[in-house]
């Protein structure tokens, strides 16, 4: 991997392809193994997750669903502190067990806006699987079940992750070049 520009900025390699699948089928084994005999539902956030989502989602072995929702916090390289809906759910998650998949955890506000309206609707279990978590960044009360890496509080791109919506492309996960 080398040096890639997305926009106006430069980012360096950080998670290969290779160390991204390999991840992907040990956490979708965890899951496996953890909801073997149930049916759970995953609800994969928009839009980072989604590439995240449908990979772990192959490599998922027991009868489960998917859904997507979207829910936004970021502006360019930060989050923008306003939790925003722009597409909601439209299951019914009432006594379901149910697997939130989302891309990165950075200050956790995103799911700490969003997880008590879904716990109102009264899942019979709710657990996070997240590729990325950055437990500098964490500001509220939010740890992933299910995880892919734990990374520094550095900007990435890659893998579903975006710079003004450009980069997501790529295969790999990119840092910002300092």
């Amino acid at each position: 991997m080398h040096r890639i520009q997305v926009l106006d900025k430069s980012f360096e390699p950080y998670l290969s392809s290779t160390a991204i699948s390999a991840r992907v089928k040990e956490v979708a084994s965890e899951i496996n193994a953890v909801y073997e005999g149930k049916k759970p539902l995953f609800i994969a956030i928009l839009n980072g997750s989604f590439m995240f989502a449908s990979d772990l989602f192959k490599e998922v072995s027991i009868d489960a669903e998917i859904c997507f929702i979207k829910l936004a916090s970021y502006k360019g390289t930060k989050s923008s502190g306003q939790v925003v809906t722009a597409i909601g759910l439209d299951i019914d998650i009432f006594g379901r067990d149910v697997i939130i998949v989302e891309d990165i955890i950075d200050t956790g506000k995103t799911l700490d806006a969003f997880l008590p309206q879904l716990m109102h609707q009264q899942p019979a279990s709710m657990k996070i699987a997240a590729l990325l978590h950055k437990p500098e960044a964490t500001v509220f009360p939010i740890k992933p079940d299910f995880l892919g890496f734990s990374i520094p509080d550095k900007f990435v791109v890659g893998y579903g992750l975006d710079y003004n919506g450009y980069g997501r492309n790529l295969d790999a996960i990119y840092k910002l070049a300092e």
